[in-house]
């Protein structure tokens, strides 16, 4: 979608999901986050394992009630919702889950997984809804004779191809891919990837793609936020965000990515972070990346940085950069 005409189909704002894990004491999974997603785009979601990543999905899909802030899907807080709104919303947005095995029901025919969505929402009946199971089985590359099959009986390649067509059956505008690619081989994992990108441009889908790698992130999205502790720390287009991170935590990020060229790979400067992630039960009061932060002043620990666009389209939360530009 780059260089097209932008259409805020998604917008955030000063998001939070908090977990109570004991009375009083809250998980802050999801922590004051704003961001808008683009009709027909693909936003890349990145980041360390527990940093709110499928927690912000799920709680955009109104999967998990947002504690506080706002949910717009073109123009309608869908964090409000409830009863009938909010099944006619999940017309509209819906999921692709991380693990084929664990998101499938085994009990269940193919040809049910996939038309469930179908029958909630009283779509088709008879024939006509058996033509769109089988429709929905081709459009991901399976046959229909599959339909009749149970989810056991296929690769986890296919069977997130299952979860695929399960997503598409409502004919949904936006879909969450929370890391659709983790569990799978990697030579299936770009078959995947690009059907995903067949679908988009066939059925003018919008994505918020969620996963650790971060090539295969940079291949399919528009634009690409970079989530730590439950907060978003830097935010840009693709390509502008590969080639010229500005935050400390997304510089060490992209440091890890191998390079196919064994000599750029054995001098190249791998940036290896010190000590732990915080807990999100009790993160650092000012900037949450702090601790492990080597320009951390004391200005990083007493106030958090704000989200701020630093370049045309190239959103940065980092109080170094603020410096940096007073500096100069």
């Amino acid at each position: 979608m780059k260089n097209k005409e932008k259409e805020v189909l998604i917008k955030v704002r000063n998001l939070k999901k908090y977990f109570e894990v004991e009375k009083g004491v809250y998980l802050k999974a999801v922590d004051d986050i704003s961001f808008d997603i683009y009709k027909g785009e693909t936003l890349g979601l990145v980041g360390e394992s527990g940093c709110g990543k499928s927690t912000t999905g799920r709680t955009l899909l109104n999967i998990y009630p947002a504690t506080e802030g706002t949910i717009e899907f073109k123009g309608q807080d869908i964090s409000k919702l409830k009863g009938k709104a909010a099944k006619d919303f999940t017309k509209s947005a819906q999921m692709i889950f991380q693990d084929p095995y664990a998101s499938l029901n085994p009990r269940m025919l193919v040809s049910n997984i996939i038309g469930e969505g179908i029958d909630i929402h009283n779509l088709l009946k008879g024939q006509d809804r058996i033509d769109r199971i089988h429709e929905l089985l081709e459009l991901v590359g399976l046959n229909k004779e599959h339909a009749n099959r149970f989810p056991h009986e296929f690769s986890g390649g296919q069977r997130q191809r299952i979860g695929i067509a399960r997503a598409l059956a409502v004919n949904p505008e936006f879909i969450v891919c929370d890391e659709p690619i983790s569990a799978l081989d990697v030579s299936i994992q770009a078959q995947v990837v690009n059907l995903l990108e067949e679908l988009q441009q066939k059925m003018g889908l919008t994505y918020l793609f969620i996963a650790h790698d971060l090539s295969m992130v940079r291949y399919i999205s528009d634009r690409v936020a970079v989530m730590y502790l439950g907060s978003i720390v830097e935010l840009a287009d693709s390509d502008e965000l590969y080639e010229n991170p500005i935050h400390p935590y997304t510089k060490a990020l992209l440091s890890a990515i191998p390079i196919p060229d064994p000599e750029i790979q054995r001098k190249r400067e791998r940036i290896v972070l010190q000590g732990d992630v915080p807990s999100p039960i009790n993160p650092p009061k000012g900037c949450k990346f702090v601790d492990r932060c080597p320009m951390a002043t004391e200005k990083c620990r007493a106030e958090r940085p704000a989200l701020q666009e630093v370049k045309p389209g190239h959103y940065v939360a980092c109080h170094h950069w603020e410096n940096n530009e007073k500096q100069n």
